[in-house]
Protein backbone atom coordinates (compact mmCIF):
# COMPACT_ATOMS: atom_id res chain seq x y z
CA UNK A 1 0.00 0.00 0.00
CA UNK A 2 1.31 3.49 -0.82
CA UNK A 3 2.68 5.39 2.13
CA UNK A 4 1.69 8.91 3.07
CA UNK A 5 4.19 11.44 1.74
CA UNK A 6 5.42 14.20 4.03
CA UNK A 7 3.70 16.84 1.90
CA UNK A 8 0.47 14.83 2.07
CA UNK A 9 0.65 14.83 5.86
CA UNK A 10 1.18 18.59 5.81
CA UNK A 11 -1.80 19.01 3.47
CA UNK A 12 -4.21 17.23 5.80
CA UNK A 13 -7.05 19.52 6.76
CA UNK A 14 -7.26 20.42 10.44
CA UNK A 15 -11.00 20.65 11.05
CA UNK A 16 -12.13 22.63 14.07
CA UNK A 17 -14.48 20.93 16.55
CA UNK A 18 -18.07 21.31 15.43
CA UNK A 19 -17.21 21.72 11.75
CA UNK A 20 -19.99 20.46 9.51
CA UNK A 21 -18.64 18.73 6.40
CA UNK A 22 -20.73 17.89 3.36
CA UNK A 23 -19.77 15.49 0.60
CA UNK A 24 -21.22 15.91 -2.88
CA UNK A 25 -21.08 12.23 -3.75
CA UNK A 26 -20.76 10.76 -7.22
CA UNK A 27 -19.84 7.28 -8.39
CA UNK A 28 -17.04 5.01 -7.21
CA UNK A 29 -15.47 4.37 -3.83
CA UNK A 30 -14.03 7.85 -3.17
CA UNK A 31 -17.15 9.23 -1.39
CA UNK A 32 -17.17 6.13 0.82
CA UNK A 33 -13.49 6.52 1.76
CA UNK A 34 -13.86 10.25 2.46
CA UNK A 35 -16.97 9.68 4.60
CA UNK A 36 -15.29 6.92 6.60
CA UNK A 37 -12.23 9.07 7.24
CA UNK A 38 -14.35 11.99 8.42
CA UNK A 39 -16.30 9.71 10.76
CA UNK A 40 -13.04 8.40 12.23
CA UNK A 41 -11.97 12.00 12.85
CA UNK A 42 -15.20 12.66 14.74
CA UNK A 43 -16.95 14.64 11.99
CA UNK A 44 -20.01 12.73 10.82
CA UNK A 45 -20.45 13.90 7.21
CA UNK A 46 -23.62 14.92 5.44
CA UNK A 47 -23.92 13.13 2.12
CA UNK A 48 -25.37 15.11 -0.78
CA UNK A 49 -25.92 12.35 -3.30
CA UNK A 50 -25.86 13.40 -6.96
CA UNK A 51 -29.06 11.80 -8.19
CA UNK A 52 -28.45 8.87 -10.51
CA UNK A 53 -24.66 8.97 -10.08
CA UNK A 54 -23.91 7.21 -6.76
CA UNK A 55 -23.27 3.46 -7.15
CA UNK A 56 -22.13 2.75 -3.56
CA UNK A 57 -25.19 4.10 -1.75
CA UNK A 58 -25.34 1.03 0.51
CA UNK A 59 -21.93 1.97 1.92
CA UNK A 60 -23.17 5.48 2.74
CA UNK A 61 -26.41 4.39 4.38
CA UNK A 62 -25.21 5.16 7.92
CA UNK A 63 -24.81 8.89 7.27
CA UNK A 64 -27.28 11.73 7.03
CA UNK A 65 -28.14 11.94 3.33
CA UNK A 66 -29.79 14.37 0.96
CA UNK A 67 -30.53 13.72 -2.72
CA UNK A 68 -29.74 16.45 -5.25
CA UNK A 69 -30.62 16.31 -8.93
CA UNK A 70 -27.97 17.86 -11.16
CA UNK A 71 -30.64 20.14 -12.59
CA UNK A 72 -31.46 21.38 -9.06
CA UNK A 73 -28.09 23.11 -8.75
CA UNK A 74 -29.81 26.34 -7.72
CA UNK A 75 -30.94 24.71 -4.46
CA UNK A 76 -27.43 23.61 -3.45
CA UNK A 77 -26.38 26.73 -1.54
CA UNK A 78 -29.69 26.97 0.38
CA UNK A 79 -29.30 23.28 1.26
CA UNK A 80 -25.74 23.80 2.51
CA UNK A 81 -26.83 26.76 4.62
CA UNK A 82 -29.84 24.91 6.00
CA UNK A 83 -27.57 22.05 7.08
CA UNK A 84 -24.99 24.54 8.44
CA UNK A 85 -22.27 22.99 6.30
CA UNK A 86 -18.99 24.89 6.56
CA UNK A 87 -16.78 22.63 4.41
CA UNK A 88 -17.63 20.78 1.20
CA UNK A 89 -15.84 17.91 -0.55
CA UNK A 90 -16.50 17.01 -4.18
CA UNK A 91 -15.92 13.25 -4.35
CA UNK A 92 -16.71 10.69 -7.00
CA UNK A 93 -17.44 10.54 -10.69
CA UNK A 94 -20.25 12.57 -12.26
CA UNK A 95 -20.82 11.06 -15.68
CA UNK A 96 -23.11 13.68 -17.13
CA UNK A 97 -23.62 17.41 -17.04
CA UNK A 98 -26.85 19.15 -16.03
CA UNK A 99 -29.30 20.06 -18.81
CA UNK A 100 -30.03 23.77 -18.74
CA UNK A 101 -33.51 23.22 -20.18
CA UNK A 102 -34.41 20.89 -17.29
CA UNK A 103 -33.27 23.19 -14.48
CA UNK A 104 -35.91 24.07 -11.91
CA UNK A 105 -36.63 27.81 -11.63
CA UNK A 106 -35.65 29.33 -8.26
CA UNK A 107 -33.96 32.40 -6.80
CA UNK A 108 -30.89 30.28 -6.16
CA UNK A 109 -30.80 29.26 -9.80
CA UNK A 110 -30.94 32.89 -10.94
CA UNK A 111 -27.79 33.58 -8.90
CA UNK A 112 -26.10 30.47 -10.26
CA UNK A 113 -27.04 30.77 -13.95
CA UNK A 114 -23.95 32.75 -15.06
CA UNK A 115 -21.66 30.22 -13.37
CA UNK A 116 -23.51 27.24 -14.83
CA UNK A 117 -23.67 28.65 -18.36
CA UNK A 118 -20.02 29.68 -18.46
CA UNK A 119 -18.93 26.44 -16.79
CA UNK A 120 -20.84 24.25 -19.23
CA UNK A 121 -19.11 26.06 -22.09
CA UNK A 122 -15.74 24.92 -20.72
CA UNK A 123 -14.16 21.55 -20.06
CA UNK A 124 -14.54 19.55 -16.85
CA UNK A 125 -11.78 21.41 -15.01
CA UNK A 126 -13.17 24.78 -16.07
CA UNK A 127 -16.60 23.81 -14.76
CA UNK A 128 -15.21 22.56 -11.45
CA UNK A 129 -13.08 25.67 -11.03
CA UNK A 130 -16.08 27.94 -11.55
CA UNK A 131 -18.24 25.84 -9.20
CA UNK A 132 -15.55 26.07 -6.51
CA UNK A 133 -15.31 29.86 -6.80
CA UNK A 134 -19.10 30.20 -6.79
CA UNK A 135 -19.39 28.25 -3.53
CA UNK A 136 -16.49 29.96 -1.78
CA UNK A 137 -17.91 33.40 -2.55
CA UNK A 138 -20.93 32.24 -0.57
CA UNK A 139 -18.92 31.22 2.48
CA UNK A 140 -18.54 27.49 1.78
CA UNK A 141 -14.97 26.22 2.06
CA UNK A 142 -14.28 23.69 -0.69
CA UNK A 143 -11.63 21.13 0.25
CA UNK A 144 -10.02 18.31 -1.69
CA UNK A 145 -10.66 14.65 -0.91
CA UNK A 146 -6.90 14.29 -0.46
CA UNK A 147 -7.04 16.86 2.36
CA UNK A 148 -9.43 14.59 4.24
CA UNK A 149 -7.78 11.27 3.32
CA UNK A 150 -4.15 12.13 2.43
CA UNK A 151 -3.16 8.46 2.66
CA UNK A 152 -4.93 7.94 -0.67
CA UNK A 153 -2.27 10.02 -2.44
CA UNK A 154 0.20 7.95 -4.44
CA UNK A 155 3.76 8.16 -3.20
CA UNK A 156 6.88 8.48 -5.34
CA UNK A 157 8.51 5.33 -6.70
CA UNK A 158 7.43 1.73 -7.18
CA UNK A 159 4.37 0.73 -5.16
CA UNK A 160 4.26 -2.91 -6.21
CA UNK A 161 6.53 -5.96 -6.29
CA UNK A 162 7.09 -5.57 -10.04
CA UNK A 163 8.71 -2.46 -11.45
CA UNK A 164 9.03 -0.89 -14.90
CA UNK A 165 11.62 -2.23 -17.34
CA UNK A 166 13.76 0.03 -19.54
CA UNK A 167 11.25 -0.24 -22.38
CA UNK A 168 8.40 0.50 -19.96
CA UNK A 169 10.08 3.75 -18.98
CA UNK A 170 10.08 4.78 -22.66
CA UNK A 171 6.37 4.08 -22.76
CA UNK A 172 5.84 6.04 -19.55
CA UNK A 173 7.64 9.08 -20.98
CA UNK A 174 5.62 8.96 -24.21
CA UNK A 175 2.26 8.44 -22.48
CA UNK A 176 2.94 11.11 -19.88
CA UNK A 177 3.74 13.71 -22.53
CA UNK A 178 0.53 12.82 -24.37
CA UNK A 179 -1.56 12.92 -21.20
CA UNK A 180 -0.20 16.37 -20.36
CA UNK A 181 -0.97 17.56 -23.91
CA UNK A 182 -4.63 16.50 -23.80
CA UNK A 183 -4.84 17.73 -20.22
CA UNK A 184 -3.81 21.20 -21.34
CA UNK A 185 -6.84 21.10 -23.67
CA UNK A 186 -9.05 19.91 -20.76
CA UNK A 187 -9.88 16.71 -22.65
CA UNK A 188 -8.63 13.95 -20.35
CA UNK A 189 -5.98 12.82 -17.90
CA UNK A 190 -4.65 9.55 -19.33
CA UNK A 191 -2.88 7.96 -22.26
CA UNK A 192 -1.61 4.51 -23.24
CA UNK A 193 1.74 3.92 -24.93
CA UNK A 194 3.03 0.62 -26.31
CA UNK A 195 6.42 0.09 -27.95
CA UNK A 196 7.41 3.71 -27.32
CA UNK A 197 4.39 5.02 -29.23
CA UNK A 198 1.15 6.52 -27.94
CA UNK A 199 -1.73 4.39 -29.20
CA UNK A 200 -4.77 5.75 -27.32
CA UNK A 201 -5.88 8.88 -25.47
CA UNK A 202 -8.56 9.30 -22.83
CA UNK A 203 -11.73 10.99 -24.02
CA UNK A 204 -15.14 11.61 -22.57
CA UNK A 205 -15.62 7.86 -21.95
CA UNK A 206 -13.02 7.93 -19.16
CA UNK A 207 -10.15 5.63 -18.24
CA UNK A 208 -12.15 2.40 -18.37
CA UNK A 209 -13.25 3.28 -21.91
CA UNK A 210 -9.66 4.04 -22.87
CA UNK A 211 -8.49 0.65 -21.59
CA UNK A 212 -11.38 -1.13 -23.33
CA UNK A 213 -10.37 0.49 -26.64
CA UNK A 214 -6.81 -0.66 -26.03
CA UNK A 215 -8.03 -4.24 -25.41
CA UNK A 216 -10.06 -4.13 -28.61
CA UNK A 217 -7.04 -2.93 -30.58
CA UNK A 218 -5.14 -6.00 -29.38
CA UNK A 219 -8.04 -8.32 -30.16
CA UNK A 220 -8.42 -6.87 -33.65
CA UNK A 221 -4.73 -7.35 -34.42
CA UNK A 222 -3.94 -3.63 -34.70
CA UNK A 223 -1.17 -4.14 -32.13
CA UNK A 224 0.14 -7.41 -33.51
CA UNK A 225 3.53 -8.26 -32.03
CA UNK A 226 3.39 -5.34 -29.60
CA UNK A 227 3.87 -6.51 -26.04
CA UNK A 228 3.56 -4.84 -22.65
CA UNK A 229 2.61 -1.13 -22.67
CA UNK A 230 1.72 1.39 -19.96
CA UNK A 231 -1.24 3.48 -18.79
CA UNK A 232 -0.25 6.89 -17.46
CA UNK A 233 -2.62 9.19 -15.54
CA UNK A 234 -1.67 12.67 -14.40
CA UNK A 235 -3.26 15.95 -13.40
CA UNK A 236 -4.04 18.46 -16.10
CA UNK A 237 -1.62 21.42 -16.25
CA UNK A 238 -2.93 24.07 -13.88
CA UNK A 239 -5.73 21.78 -12.69
CA UNK A 240 -7.99 22.69 -9.77
CA UNK A 241 -6.57 20.11 -7.38
CA UNK A 242 -9.51 20.15 -4.98
CA UNK A 243 -11.67 18.20 -7.43
CA UNK A 244 -11.25 15.42 -9.96
CA UNK A 245 -7.71 14.35 -9.12
CA UNK A 246 -6.63 11.43 -11.31
CA UNK A 247 -7.42 8.13 -9.61
CA UNK A 248 -6.97 4.41 -10.08
CA UNK A 249 -8.51 1.47 -8.26
CA UNK A 250 -8.96 -2.29 -8.49
CA UNK A 251 -11.06 -1.96 -11.65
CA UNK A 252 -8.32 0.06 -13.33
CA UNK A 253 -5.78 -2.67 -12.57
CA UNK A 254 -8.09 -5.40 -13.88
CA UNK A 255 -8.84 -3.43 -17.06
CA UNK A 256 -5.14 -2.70 -17.65
CA UNK A 257 -4.41 -6.41 -17.34
CA UNK A 258 -7.22 -7.27 -19.77
CA UNK A 259 -5.70 -4.75 -22.19
CA UNK A 260 -2.37 -6.58 -22.00
CA UNK A 261 -0.50 -3.73 -20.33
CA UNK A 262 2.53 -4.19 -18.10
CA UNK A 263 1.65 -1.50 -15.61
CA UNK A 264 0.32 1.88 -14.57
CA UNK A 265 2.10 5.14 -13.76
CA UNK A 266 0.52 8.05 -11.87
CA UNK A 267 1.73 11.38 -10.55
CA UNK A 268 2.90 11.14 -6.97
CA UNK A 269 1.13 13.54 -4.63
CA UNK A 270 -1.45 14.44 -7.30
CA UNK A 271 -3.16 11.10 -7.91
CA UNK A 272 -5.37 8.96 -5.71
CA UNK A 273 -5.14 5.21 -5.26
CA UNK A 274 -8.62 4.13 -4.22
CA UNK A 275 -9.17 1.00 -2.13
CA UNK A 276 -5.38 0.99 -1.95
CA UNK A 277 -4.76 -2.39 -0.24
CA UNK A 278 -6.96 -4.19 -2.77
CA UNK A 279 -5.54 -2.22 -5.70
CA UNK A 280 -1.92 -3.00 -4.82
CA UNK A 281 -2.69 -6.63 -3.98
CA UNK A 282 -4.50 -7.13 -7.28
CA UNK A 283 -1.62 -5.59 -9.23
CA UNK A 284 0.85 -7.86 -7.45
CA UNK A 285 -1.31 -10.91 -8.12
CA UNK A 286 -1.51 -10.06 -11.83
CA UNK A 287 2.18 -9.14 -12.12
CA UNK A 288 1.51 -5.49 -13.01
CA UNK A 289 3.55 -2.59 -11.71
CA UNK A 290 2.22 0.66 -10.27
CA UNK A 291 4.69 3.50 -10.01
CA UNK A 292 4.42 7.06 -8.70
CA UNK A 293 6.12 9.71 -10.84
CA UNK A 294 7.64 12.91 -9.44
CA UNK A 295 5.72 16.06 -10.34
CA UNK A 296 7.40 18.06 -13.08
CA UNK A 297 5.60 21.40 -12.77
CA UNK A 298 4.30 23.51 -9.87
CA UNK A 299 0.69 23.14 -8.76
CA UNK A 300 -1.72 25.93 -9.63
CA UNK A 301 -4.83 24.52 -7.94
CA UNK A 302 -5.38 24.73 -4.22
Amino acid sequence: MPTMKAEAAEAKLDLAPGSRVGIIAGGGSLPVEVAASLARQGHSPIIIAAEGEVDRMQDLAGYETEQLALEAFGSLVPLLRRKRISHLVLAGEIKRRPKLTAMRPSLGLLAAVPTVVMGLARGDDGLLRMLTRFLEKRGIKVVGAHEIVPELLASDGSLTTAGPSKSDWRDIAAARAAAKAIGALDIGQAAVAIGGRVIALEGIEGTNGLLERTRQLRDHGRLAGKMRGVLVKCAKPGQELRADLPSIGPQTVAAAHEAGLAGIAVEAGRSLILEAPDTIARANALGLFIVGLPVEEPAHGQ
